[in-house]
């Protein structure tokens, strides 16, 4: 059975930091580039970062580039969110994803919400 699981979330002062994980199970997570998206309400779903299988390379949104960085340990099979200077404007429900060639795999997702 495939499992993404988020966890990590929760309430944030702006400015401050929050790491997210994600653990997976049921596939091989080494073949998978893993994906951090967010959806805020009354908005759509946008991706946040991207690592690629072995953790080689990784691209992120302009509006998160320099303050988050993803990261990926395949022997632990789960994949991090660090977030940095977080702001108001990145409080949003959190998912991870998995995808290898036309296969993708969600997670159920974790809030994140920047307030002072």
């Amino acid at each position: 059975q495939v499992q993404l699981v988020e966890s990590g979330g929760g309430l944030v002062q702006p400015g401050g930091s929050l790491r997210l994980s994600c653990a997976a199970s049921g596939f091989t997570f080494s073949w998978y580039a893993m994906s951090w998206y967010r959806q805020a309400p009354g908005k759509e779903r946008e991706l946040v970062a991207t690592i690629t299988n072995i953790g080689r390379s990784a691209n992120y949104a302009d509006s998160v580039k320099g303050r988050f960085t993803i990261s990926r340990d395949n022997a632990k099979n789960t994949v991090y969110l660090q977030m940095s200077s977080v702001k108001p404007e990145d409080t949003a429900v959190y998912y991870c994803s998995a995808r290898w060639r036309n296969t993708d795999y969600w997670g159920q997702g974790t809030q994140v919400t920047v307030s002072s």
